[in-house]
């Protein structure tokens, strides 16, 4: 039996609802269901139809795609969260997904890897996948770091670990994943830290991005 996923599309500009409402209605498996202004909209309607699927812009009024991430996810933690923006600042991304967001796309994509991405997403695959992965990853930009730092010399464990983080895990995830205590994780992402120079989990995740894509891919496949 074929299954539909509801979809809720939050963003101010009416040309990109269209443009997303179009690609919907020429794919059987999702369903718009209603389609919000800003967060305080898109958070409204969670709320009253509970959709799989929110497609949430980063930059709107009132309330952000960020900020409503966080607070959907709190609410209704079974709604998948996709980051959907022209704002091509990775860490942007990885900051959304911190708050909950499961993944994110570009507004400038090809119709049907939006469609590719969403179906993993609901089915369950790892992503994003190798070729979303390479194209997401070629019109991102990146604020920090611009200075090419030498690659340090990394554990295989420290490895798993960072590729993990660059996938949005947590701790506990990342524990239950590798089959480590939640502590001996901890210690991985302060040595990686340490190793790396940097302060926070999003610059890992976006040095993971920068240095070991390959690898995070074929962990995806």
């Amino acid at each position: 039996m074929n299954i539909t996923f509801r979809v809720v599309i939050a963003d101010d500009y009416e040309k990109e609802r269209e443009k997303l409402k179009k690609i919907f209605s020429e794919n059987a498996g999702f369903s718009i269901i209603g389609e919000a202004k800003n967060g305080m909209e898109a958070i409204r309607l969670c709320n009253e139809l509970l959709p799989d699927i929110i497609l949430l812009d980063m930059e709107m009024p009132f309330m952000g795609g960020v900020d409503a991430a966080k607070i959907i996810k709190d609410q209704h933690p079974f709604v998948k969260i996709v980051m959907f923006s022209s704002v091509y600042y990775v860490e942007d991304f990885f900051a959304a997904i911190q708050y909950g967001a499961q993944g994110f796309l570009l507004k400038n994509m090809q119709d049907d890897d939006i469609l590719a991405y969403l179906h993993g997403l609901v089915e369950g695959s790892n992503l994003p996948t190798r070729n979303i992965a390479r194209k997401i990853w070629s019109q991102m930009k990146v604020r920090h770091f611009e200075e090419e730092k030498p690659l340090p010399s990394l554990t295989p464990k420290e490895r798993e670990v960072l590729l993990l983080v660059a996938q949005g895990m947590t701790n506990k995830q990342i524990s239950n994943q590798l089959s480590i205590t939640e502590n001996t994780v901890k210690n991985h992402i302060k040595n990686l830290l340490g190793k790396l120079q940097m302060e926070n989990r999003v610059q890992l995740a976006v040095f993971s991005l920068k240095h070991l894509l390959g690898e995070w891919e074929t962990k995806d496949g």
